[in-house]
């Protein structure tokens, strides 16, 4: 899998093994590799949930055991609202006037009656104003692409002046302008379904299955009691079960919600697009949201289409349709097929366009205003925790039926006893309703187990730390746009880097100049050149660019538009006397070849007044030198380039040791007889690039970046390999290369470590990609990978917390009830227990800031156990010491507690419990900090970093002082004396020693997993043979 960003960076996991990270190594024997490789016949072992099919998805679900389905599949890839999306698509496709009629009408009722809610920002058609056209006219061209209707407004030109926009400058750049046509043509958003209510999150925690039948236990166990005991004393068992359980759900459901508020808030960051639109004349920037009928906007490689609208100029255009047509067809866009479509994506060349329709008057704005909330997706670990839920469930189950029919056995061969020694059940004497209600009373433990066993919040946990994750990289400058891509970075073994503005500066500079022949003293002063020469560079320059130069109306400084490089050579040119304006009115541009990064050089051919046509070449200095026949030289005289290629040829070497981009201008005169009459031969015309007269070879600085080389260090420490990937000279790249620290030598530069071939198309990294980085820094990079490496770590400190507790508290309850007949640990106790596991724990846990520990392992691989060896250390150390002590308090905490001698052998036994009770919640509140540090011997380190941390585990431990102290008939406690807080402290306390004397014990490089997974392997394989 791979994730790209803008700026050109491509990070590919590529690991079928990699040592582990928050949890150690793993192992590095090659047999061992070969037991993780892809199961087939594992629904839950997805290496790609990007691009996975409907059935691999459906299959692990059906595979899941899930006890609240509409929870746990919350942000997953919804399977049914992907088919009514593309269903709706269709639909809109096929009746768009009659949709948006519909949306019009409802969005004019809910103005007039002042509740248009989270759709205020969406501003329909009020009048056409001072406009000559009329918006539905204007709209039906648009949407039935109807060329006939375009030719009879004048084509392109003619609705240009319609609009009162200028087909070169656009519109005015003025608020009143703007504001002008979104009143008559509408904006460019579309009214937003409002999100789920709190009350739904309610609704879908209350789902839980599990949470179902207790509280219609605690309703039977509520009316059993009252009607025995009375009310004051009766209610108590199951009103305190209703109690706990309404709490969580409701804890579960403010948690759910908080969770749904931030998704909200970063989807509504990733649909806020920056592009580029003509306005005044000049270039500028602004939101997707601002973008109205008029605006000229121009098209590069990767940009996803802002609006609908009608091509004005074009070369070599293709768009990718298939988000709206459903077809994954490249379409080519030229005057005999000019209408774009919003939502679609520029495919291939460049080209400029005039809106004509924006919002909910777009097929693409209905489709948007026609569907809820996003489909959601769901990643690989994701799967891989539900696959692991399901594991755990099923032991939970297993655990809980075991007890269930121990306790039942207990009680009807009546060798159960109650608090008070008595024995429960009496053949032929204990009343029905006592039987009904015992009967309960052990169910209800048995589904309290399976609500701690199974670990429903497991995958939801993931979630949550990618949540966290998106909001923390976001003020670190990386705009995450697919969850998975999270999880990919902490994978990543090789990131693929785009030279320009992301390991340099992107502040380019012409800093040498050869023309003429020679090198010029300055390389931008034309003093020593022909100004027939001057004439044909800033011809070549002001034509054959998809850049700009506006002059202000005030007289201020001109503003330079465009690439990098496009800025450099422009600003060159302006220098040496080129009046960018004037040259675009006096020649035409016929026919033009888009750079291209397969080709490295791009071209146009000009035609002057209507006789000479001039084709003009500009690239990477080498291709273009070696396609010139002769050069022209300071006299303005063509002179043959035979004796002097040699001599460039050192030049562009020289520039590029120097770490400078090299790029020649070059041009050619063609007959005008031989330029294909018919625009449909001249869409097919290659240009000539044959006998070019070389007018120039520039050199272009762009710095490094200050602390890219640091960034490089680090990344290579971390097991991850940098690879620069640019279409410079290999001198070029070499140097560049050893700056920053990708090559520390030149004996480095050689393959396979230097490749040339074709280039990475990173121009479509932009709107393709899962991970932008905002500010093109290559230092950002890092920091994203230390959040996905995190995003890791937070799942596997989440898994050893809860599965430690589950270990214990099932071996506990399950011991108890097979050896005594009844259970330390309640059901409102294992409810609260669930609580500080659950949804605390992974609050407390999955918002773990990254560290620069993360940074000093290599990448986890993909098929890495979840549970890895150290791991499983550590829990059962933990585990195997809580059982031990409470087992301890169990069967001997009368004597270890000095209780014997109480006269109340009750009140004893209340005692006790409470004690166990208190015990274990304490050693959960310690073992806490050592989930955060699995593998460090200071669990302690950073903790400071996280308030939220600090928080969860303080309010945990007031709200246990309260349950104990002053809920005890509710909870089932009673107040405990000073010595036993104390004592309970200190056996939570012993964790933390225990952890650091835990973390000495060496542990096997095999997986334990491999073991657990050899005999099904060899019984499948027995089976299939």
């Amino acid at each position: 899998m791979s994730t790209t960003s803008s700026n050109g960076l491509l990070l590919t996991s590529m690991s079928g093994r990699h040592d582990d990270m928050e949890a150690g190594s793993a192992r590095t024997d090659h047999s061992d590799h070969e037991e993780l490789e892809h199961d087939p016949d594992d629904p839950f072992d997805l290496d790609n949930t990007k691009n996975a099919s409907a059935a691999s998805l459906r299959r692990w679900r059906q595979a899941a055991l899930v006890l609240n389905a509409s929870r746990r599949f919350r942000y997953t890839l919804d399977l049914n609202k992907e088919e009514h999306y593309e269903n709706r698509r269709r639909m809109i496709r096929a009746h768009a006037q009659v949709i948006r009629a519909a949306l019009l009408f409802k969005l004019a009722g809910e103005q007039q009656i002042g509740a248009f809610g989270s759709s205020s920002s969406t501003t329909p058609a009020t009048s056409t104003g001072n406009f000559d056209i009329d918006l539905e006219k204007l709209v039906s061209m648009t949407r039935n692409q109807n060329m006939s209707n375009l030719q009879q407004l004048g084509g392109v030109k003619g609705v240009a002046e319609k609009l009162k926009s200028n087909l070169e400058q656009g519109i005015e750049e003025d608020e009143k302008e703007v504001t002008d046509r979104k009143n008559a043509f509408g904006s460019n958003t579309y009214p937003k379904k409002k999100g789920k209510s709190f009350y739904m999150f309610l609704w879908e925690a209350w789902q839980d299955l599990t949470l179902i039948i207790l509280i219609i236990a605690a309703v039977t166990s509520l009316a059993l009691g009252i009607k025995t005991e009375g009310l004051k004393e009766g209610w108590l068992d199951g009103g305190s079960i209703a109690f706990a359980v309404l709490l969580v759900i409701m804890v579960t459901a403010v948690s759910d919600y908080r969770q749904s508020l931030q998704f909200q808030n970063l989807n509504d960051e990733k649909r806020n697009i920056q592009l580029e639109v003509m306005r005044g004349g000049r270039t500028v920037k602004i939101s997707i949201y601002d973008v109205v009928v008029g605006d000229v906007i121009p098209l590069r490689i990767g940009d996803q289409v802002p609006a609908d609208g009608v091509l004005i100029s074009g070369h070599s255009l293709a768009i990718d349709e298939s988000s709206m047509t459903g077809e994954s067809k490249i379409v080519n866009k030229d005057q005999k097929s000019p209408f774009l479509m919003s939502g679609c994506k520029v495919a291939d060349g460049v080209g400029s366009m005039l809106v004509t329709g924006v919002g909910i008057n777009t097929e693409w704005g209905l489709l948007m205003a026609s569907i809820s909330e996003d489909t959601g997706e769901e990643t690989p670990l994701q799967v891989r925790l539900n696959g692991l839920a399901t594991f755990i469930g099923i032991v939970g189950l297993t655990v809980a039926l075991v007890v269930l029919v121990a306790l039942l056995v207990r009680y009807f061969t009546g060798t159960s006893q109650d608090s008070n020694g008595a024995t429960q059940f009496i053949k032929g004497t204990t009343s029905i309703s006592d039987i009904v209600d015992d009967c309960v009373k052990i169910f209800t433990i048995a589904v309290t187990i399976v609500v701690v066993a199974v670990p429903e919040g497991l995958p939801l946990a993931v979630t949550l730390t990618l949540a966290y994750s998106m909001r923390k990289m976001m003020a670190d400058k990386a705009l995450v746009r697919r969850l998975s891509a999270c999880e990919t970075m902490g994978s990543a073994t090789t990131i693929c880097s785009d030279k320009t503005g992301t390991l340099t500066l992107n502040q380019m500079t012409v800093v040498e100049t050869y023309a003429g022949g020679s090198k010029m003293d300055v390389a931008d002063n034309p003093s020593g050149l022909h100004p027939k020469l001057v004439a044909l560079i800033s011809e070549g320059v002001a034509q054959n660019t998809t850049g700009n130069i506006f002059h202000p109306k005030d007289g201020g400084e001109v503003e330079i538009s465009g690439s990098p490089t496009e800025k450099a050579i422009l600003s060159w040119a302006y220098k040496l006397g080129m009046k960018f304006d004037t040259i675009r009115s006096e020649s035409a541009i016929i026919h033009a070849f888009p750079f291209n990064s397969e080709k490295k050089r791009g071209g146009v051919a000009v035609l002057r007044g209507d006789s000479e046509v001039f084709i003009h070449w500009k690239g990477a200095a080498e291709i273009v030198l070696a396609c010139c026949t002769q050069f022209m030289d300071s006299n303005g005289t063509l002179q043959p380039i035979d004796d002097q290629k040699e001599f460039f040829r050192l030049a562009i070497d020289a520039m590029a040791k120097n770490s400078l981009r090299c790029v020649a201008i070059a041009c050619r005169t063609q007959e005008l007889n031989k330029v294909p009459k018919e625009q449909e031969d001249l869409d097919k015309w290659d240009l000539p690039e044959d006998e070019l007269t070389l007018l120039a070879i520039v050199g272009i600085k762009d710095p490094c970046r200050p602390g890219v080389r640091e960034a490089v260090r680090i990344c290579t420490s971390a097991g991850v390999k940098v690879r620069m990937v640019t279409g410079d000279n290999l001198q070029t790249a070499k140097a560049i290369a050893l700056e920053c620290g990708i090559l520390s030598s030149d004996t480095e530069a050689v393959e396979p470590t230097i490749i040339e071939g074709k280039v990475f198309r990173t121009e479509v990294a932009k709107e393709s990609s899962d991970i932008i980085i905002l500010d093109d820094n290559f230092a950002s990079v890092v920091k994203v990978v230390r959040w996905g490496r995190s995003v890791y770590a937070n799942i596997q400190k989440f898994i050893q917390f809860q599965l430690t507790v589950n270990v214990a508290a099932l071996i506990i309850n399950v011991v108890a009830a097979m050896s005594s007949g009844d259970v330390p640990l309640k059901a409102v106790q294992l409810l609260w227990v669930n609580l500080i596991m659950d949804t605390l724990g992974a609050l407390a846990l999955a918002t773990e800031p990254p560290t620069d520990h993360l940074m000093h392992r290599t990448p986890v691989g993909r098929r890495e156990p979840l549970i890895t060896n150290i791991m499983w250390r550590n829990l059962l150390v933990q585990s195997l010491y809580q059982v031990a002590v409470l087992l301890v308090l169990n069967f001997a905490g009368l004597s270890v507690l000095g209780l014997k001698q109480d006269s109340d052998h009750a009140h004893a036994v209340e005692v006790k419990n409470t004690m166990i009770f208190n015990a274990f919640v304490m050693c959960q509140i310690f073992n806490e900090f050592n989930a955060r540090k699995p593998d460090e011997m200071n669990v302690f380190s950073g903790v400071t970093k996280n308030p939220l941390f600090i928080a969860i585990v303080g309010v945990t431990f007031v709200l246990q002082i309260l349950i104990v102290t002053f809920l005890g008939e509710f909870a089932h406690t009673v107040p405990l004396s000073w010595q036993l807080w104390l004592a309970s402290i200190v056996i939570g306390l012993v964790s933390w020693p225990l952890a650091v004397v835990g973390k000495l014990i060496p542990v096997p490089k095999t997986p334990m997993s491999i073991y657990f997974k050899k005999p099904f392997r060899k019984y499948k394989a027995s089976r299939s043979a």
